[in-house]
């Protein structure tokens, strides 16, 4: 049984010690606690998370918070869209608090410990942001730290992301379970993102050459393709001709170590990073 109501505000905790007097108060009451953490500008890729959550938790806890630690000094920091009024409102009946602490809280200028993250970070993703995984192990740790929760719940659409922190929850010995939850899909298609508000009717136009490319490359190999290079080839060469500006990688890998597949078994991953003009986009495909 969940602790919300629809017709009151949603408790916001913003500091540390409230937070976790009151995530004590509902463990004594036998309460699971689960969290969502988020950076906010929230769409209904979060809030299915959110609702996976109360499915699963008696108690469901969002955090919303812009990590700076994990965007590279060129990266869109300043840029990120923050709508907290319409994200507190989007959350009202379904999440049961907030936690929002700010930088100082997280960071004070005396902070200088950090997450090394697993080896699976190093490639994809870890290559072309910079240190991008140290601060997202730091902040998820510190999260889990403070709200102790039984569960967390990730997306699938930042495949390596859910897999570097199942990795550093094991190798820690983290009392987390960790769930990744399916992509959700605009009806054209694309991945839910925060950063697709930024696209224009045009750019979003080519922004479907990722669904579409992935798609292809997965009924490639449903068709028997099972040479790597040449189906990367193909992923890459859809992915230019449907519009994209640049690619920071598209791949297929194993699942779980994230090394590229020269030869195609399944279960195999599909992964893409590509760039619409100046806005950068990542999907995937799984195949079972």
């Amino acid at each position: 049984m969940s602790v919300s109501n629809t017709n009151q505000e949603i408790p916001r905790f913003n500091g540390i010690a409230s937070m976790r007097s009151f995530v004590q108060s509902l463990r004594c009451q036998g309460k699971t606690i689960g969290l969502v953490p988020t950076m906010g500008a929230l769409h209904e890729g979060h809030l299915s998370l959110v609702c996976r959550c109360k499915s699963r938790c008696d108690v469901t806890i969002v955090s919303i918070y812009v990590n700076p630690t994990q965007f590279a000094p060129t990266e869109d920091l300043g840029k990120y869209p923050r709508t907290i009024e319409r994200d507190l409102q989007l959350l009202r009946g379904i999440a049961d608090a907030v936690f929002m602490p700010d930088d100082e809280m997280m960071y004070p200028t005396t902070y200088s410990t950090w997450v090394a993250p697993p080896i699976i970070s190093n490639t994809l993703e870890g290559e072309f942001r910079k240190d991008h995984f140290r601060g997202v192990t730091t902040i998820v740790l510190k999260l889990f730290n403070i709200v102790a929760p039984d569960r967390a719940f990730f997306g699938q659409k930042d495949y390596q992301q859910l897999q570097v922190i199942n990795a550093m929850v094991a190798d820690l010995n983290v009392p987390v379970e960790v769930e990744g939850c399916p992509i959700v899909r605009d009806a054209d298609g694309l991945a839910l993102s925060s950063r697709n508000v930024f696209l224009s009717v045009e750019q979003r136009q080519r922004a479907l050459a990722l669904t579409r490319s992935l798609s292809a490359a997965r009924e490639s190999i449903r068709a028997g393709e099972s040479d790597g290079h040449a189906l990367v080839a193909e992923l890459k060469q859809n992915l230019i001709d449907g519009g994209v500006s640049d690619l920071d990688y598209a791949v297929v890998v194993d699942p779980e170590t994230l090394q590229p597949l020269e030869s195609i078994r399944l279960p195999a991953v599909l992964l893409v990073a590509a760039y619409i003009d100046q806005i950068r986009l990542i999907d995937n495909c799984v195949i079972e």
